[in-house]
């Protein structure tokens, strides 16, 4: 492999894993067995059958797990110990293969750097958004996400192994989506949840909802108690029988 070759399979694995990493392993590993393209030494592994039948079996539960509300952002939760790592020995893998010219060691300690920023960058986009979209009580939101993020890292990683230059226009139009996307996410989540925390705060929006000039017509809502009216007894002394005096 050249060196836009595999700078594109080192990017473009370790962005790919941050998204789904066992549809990443699934999809390397085949292009090798079927020749079309060759992975670096260090990569060799991804094309064992073992691998690839273990990588299918966790891709099938993803599969499922990544359309349910709720179930897939614990699912997201639980890889960001593991998409971030893999995507970061995915990039030093690759670049395994390439002579930089900057020692072994160093050039590995960037790849692992590098791929993991990138696989971070990408999986917190994913999780980013599909807790986003669970504030949502729809699920069909979740399906149509989990569908287009699949054929994006297919799509992805075809451009990787045929089109490398494609890939690299993408992946900079990923980054500008990266800066200005990312951080609106992840403040209307700290929005949801923050109201959340603050059950005070959340009763004060529900009341003045209530009190505000689109009621309805059901009148305010007064939880005081002091606008109710109490029907008391009429006074002894005014009605019902006399006792006669001590």
């Amino acid at each position: 492999m050249g060196v836009v070759e595999t700078l594109a399979l080192s990017m473009g694995g370790a962005w790919a894993s941050g998204v789904n990493l066992y549809g990443t392993v699934v999809v390397l590993g085949m292009m090798d067995n079927f020749g079309l393209i060759d992975l670096p030494p260090d990569l060799q592994i991804l094309a064992s059958w073992w691998v690839l039948a273990l990588a299918i079996f966790l891709y099938l539960i993803e599969f499922v797990a990544d359309k349910i509300p709720i179930v897939d952002s614990v699912w997201d939760a639980i890889h960001t110990f593991i998409r971030i790592p893999a995507g970061a020995l995915l990039a030093a893998g690759a670049m395994s293969g390439l002579d930089a010219g900057m020692g072994e060691e160093l050039q590995t300690a960037i790849s692992l750097l590098v791929g993991g920023t990138i696989a971070a960058g990408s999986h917190f986009t994913k999780a980013g958004s599909r807790a986003a979209i669970n504030t949502s009580p729809e699920p069909v939101s979740n399906t149509i996400a989990s569908v287009t993020e699949d054929v994006a890292v297919f799509g992805a990683l075809y451009t990787v192994a045929f089109h490398p230059v494609v890939f690299f226009v993408l992946f900079a139009v990923f980054v500008l989506l990266l800066i200005w996307l990312v951080p609106k996410i992840w403040r209307f989540i700290g929005q949801v949840f923050g109201n959340a925390r603050h059950p005070t705060a959340a009763y004060g929006h529900a009341k003045a909802q209530q009190t505000g000039p689109n009621m309805g017509g059901f009148g305010k809502l007064d939880l005081s108690g002091a606008s109710d009216t109490t029907t008391l007894p009429p006074n002894s002394s005014e009605s019902g029988p006399k006792l006669p005096p001590y």
